[in-house]
């Protein structure tokens, strides 16, 4: 009955007609001009007044009508790249699958996107090419507003807002959708995940940022298809986990995908992880801390989101090699490459992030060692902040012991003569190992000696 009430008022159609969308007015939505960035604006505009269709769509769209502020705007014209590029001085062509433009208004850059069309199955030119399991591999047909609708993935995506007017063209009720905090697939679901697999942790991701419940016939093929994420790419695996563990809701994220059957196919370590007593709480604690500083606007290092989530399969590998008496450094480099390289074959970790993961791991020993002038060695590391953020953590989770993290909160925080007041005593029997490793050197002039291996 509710949802009859909301179609009527919103212009919903009920004869099912999807080629006709609904025209709905700013007295309906709220979503008004001035809460779309100036260089979108701009960018729209100038499309418009050469005579071509252009509109905001999609997330940007969507986030304004549920009251969260949007990272980015996203315009859709009928105008090719070409055409595009030729409206603005300052843009280029990015992309050989499906070609974009980026126009560069201001600080802000603008992505134009043409309206994508079907592929005509009766022109082998046109099909569209996927593999065994039906994921779609190369699909670049440009095509009308409706047709760019069809292909979204869920209706609170296929919103187009157009900034002159203020009016919403909603294709597939999604605005009624979204009131009704519903995240509905359009199409088949079971057709749209096997197209694209990364939709399913798509549907985990917008339901747990927007409070969105998936429309059951979205979310019943979800567990039964999982497998499918198997045959996703690493590095299309990875920036999908790195939206979701950044969206703000990450931890709401990491249990919806539990619940949805995800987790073995995203992260195979996660059940592991959340399984042990401390390992839960550790993940949890870190997760938290994520989701507060992107609420208060604060960067997030993806390098230290999987230096938490993959710690105690660190320690899980590392503590077995040092229980059979291999050095304790050396033994830790090797479990972290063991753990990175198990995880590669899933994500598309950077060189640049795995270095990051690496840089604040090395530090947790290292923080243990508070005599002589090793503590200020370790000040001096570049990653010497996330390493001690990652302490804390570790002794909030109780996982090491507390005063080692207040040990070092004060140290950091102390002058020059308080923290050499601070320092601990050496162990004992440090110095006479020292002297032992010391090499020793040959007086000045004496003969070498024979019998020493060349």
């Amino acid at each position: 009955m509710i949802r009859k009430f909301i179609s009527r008022v919103l212009g919903r159609k009920s004869s099912g007609n999807r080629s006709e969308p609904a025209i709905i007015a700013v007295a309906q939505h709220g979503l008004q001009r001035d809460q779309i960035s100036r260089g979108c604006r701009q960018t729209v505009e100038a499309l418009q007044e050469n005579g071509f269709l252009a509109y905001i769509v999609g997330g940007a769209v969507r986030d304004l009508l549920a009251g969260l502020t949007p990272k980015d705007f996203d315009v859709a014209t009928n105008a090719t790249p070409e055409q595009v590029r030729r409206c603005f001085r300052r843009s280029r062509i990015i992309g050989r699958r499906f070609q974009i433009v980026h126009v560069h208004m201001g600080s802000e850059t603008i992505e134009v996107t043409t309206f994508r069309g079907h592929h005509n199955e009766e022109h082998a030119g046109n099909k569209a090419h996927t593999d065994a399991q039906g994921r779609v591999l190369r699909d670049n047909v440009f095509g009308s507003q409706a047709e760019d609708a069809a292909r979204r993935d869920f209706t609170v995506n296929a919103l187009y807002y157009d900034p002159t007017s203020e009016a919403i063209i909603d294709y597939h009720h999604g605005v009624a959708d979204l009131q009704q905090k519903t995240l509905r697939m359009i199409g088949d679901p079971k057709t749209r995940y096997r197209e694209d697999p990364v939709r399913m942790l798509r549907a985990v991701r917008l339901a747990a940022k927007l409070g969105l419940a998936i429309d059951p016939a979205a979310r019943r093929p979800i567990r039964e298809m999982a497998d499918l994420i198997e045959n996703v790419p690493p590095s299309r695996l990875f920036d999908e986990m790195l939206k979701l563990l950044t969206s703000g809701h990450a931890l709401r994220c990491v249990t919806r995908l539990r619940e949805e059957g995800l987790h073995n196919g995203v992260l195979p370590l996660l059940d592991v992880i959340l399984e042990q007593p401390l390992g839960e709480r550790f993940v949890k604690l870190a997760l938290e801390a994520t989701d507060r500083r992107v609420d208060q606007g604060k960067p997030i290092s993806p390098g230290f989101l999987f230096a938490t989530l993959l710690w105690h399969q660190l320690l899980a590998t590392w503590e077995p090699l040092t229980r059979r008496g291999e050095p304790a450094i050396p033994s830790l480099f090797v479990a972290m490459d063991e753990v990175l390289n198990v995880q590669a074959e899933k994500l598309a970790i950077t060189r640049r992030i795995a270095g990051d993961i690496k840089d604040i791991w090395g530090l947790q020993p290292r923080f243990e060692q508070r005599s002589g002038k090793r503590p200020y060695g370790v000040l001096q590391q570049p990653r010497f902040k996330a390493g001690y953020d990652f302490l804390l953590l570790r002794a909030e989770s109780g996982e090491v012991d507390p005063t080692i993290s207040v040990w070092w909160t004060d140290f950091l925080h102390a002058g020059d003569e308080a923290r050499a007041a601070m320092l601990l005593p050496a162990p004992a029997g440090a110095a006479a190992k020292k002297r032992r490793r010391r090499r020793r050197r040959p007086p000045e002039g004496s003969a070498p000696n024979p019998s020493a291996p060349e």
